[in-house]
Parts: structure tokens; C-alpha cells; sequence
């Protein structure tokens, strides 16, 4: 038996409508997958930074939202319950505690000063103010 060989499998033009229309779908799959995705946690909007350094010790994490409540190892605290657990961790710590600030851009310096205090008052020595780096570098000057 003999095959001929001038047979093509694609005759004519080619039909890009069902591929577009299969991608147009995807596209929509894709737009709404990401609406539907429930982000557990605060909602807290870091002020941005080109690159700032970090620390190599241990850290503690307190979250301050935009109405200035604390939120200490995933739970709401008040300033006593704060601290009363930020000197429990200091204590239970064999080497000095960093305490990781993640507040709201709309917080005030009030309220930071607060948590400075309350941290001090608890043992820790330093603190650092977390930021979000910005995924493009402001410019530094007129380039050549």
C-alpha cells in the first residue's frame, strides 16, 4: 500500500479565532483567581524605601494598624498584655531581642513612641521600623 506524499495536515489558512478565544478565557480565569484569594492578617500599608539595612539577631514582630492597635505574636494586645509578653520573650531569649515595628503609613509618631517605650520597659534594646522597598530605585541624580 502506498501513502501520498503530498498530503498536509493543516490545509488552508490556519484558524487563530478558537485560540484566541481560549486565551481570552484564561486571561479572565486568571483576573478573577486573584480577587478571590482571602489574605488572612491585618491589612497594614508599610511606607516605602529604596534599601535599608537589617539586623542579624533575633526579632520580635509587633503589627500597629491605622486605628493604633497591637497585634503581638498574631493575637490583639493591649499595652499591658504587650508588654507583659514582650518581657516574657525577652526573657526566655538567650541572646538580645531586635523588636520589628510593622506600622501603618497613617500611624502616628505618638503612637510609635508608645511602643519604643513599652519595648524598652519590657528589655529590649533596639527596634527597627519595617519598610517596604520599592521594586524600582528612585534616581540618584543626573545620569551621564
Amino acid at each position: 500500500m502506498r501513502f501520498p506524499r503530498n498530503v498536509r495536515i493543516i490545509r488552508g489558512q490556519f484558524d487563530v479565532a478558537a485560540f484566541v478565544g481560549v486565551l481570552f478565557l484564561l486571561v479572565i480565569f486568571l483576573l478573577l483567581q486573584s480577587a478571590f484569594v482571602f489574605t488572612p492578617g491585618i491589612p497594614i500599608k508599610l511606607p516605602q524605601t529604596v534599601d535599608l539595612p537589617g539586623t542579624t539577631n533575633l526579632t520580635v514582630t509587633v503589627a500597629v494598624d491605622a486605628q493604633g492597635q497591637l497585634y503581638f505574636e498574631n493575637q490583639l494586645a493591649t499595652e499591658s498584655s504587650f508588654k507583659a509578653r514582650l518581657s516574657a520573650a525577652v526573657a526566655r531569649a538567650r541572646e538580645p531581642l531586635t523588636l520589628v515595628v510593622q506600622a501603618d503609613r497613617a500611624v502616628t509618631h505618638e503612637i510609635l513612641v508608645k511602643v519604643g517605650v513599652l519595648a524598652r520597659d519590657a528589655g529590649v534594646r533596639d527596634a527597627l521600623l519595617a519598610v517596604r522597598q520599592n521594586p524600582v530605585p528612585a534616581p540618584t541624580g543626573p545620569q551621564r
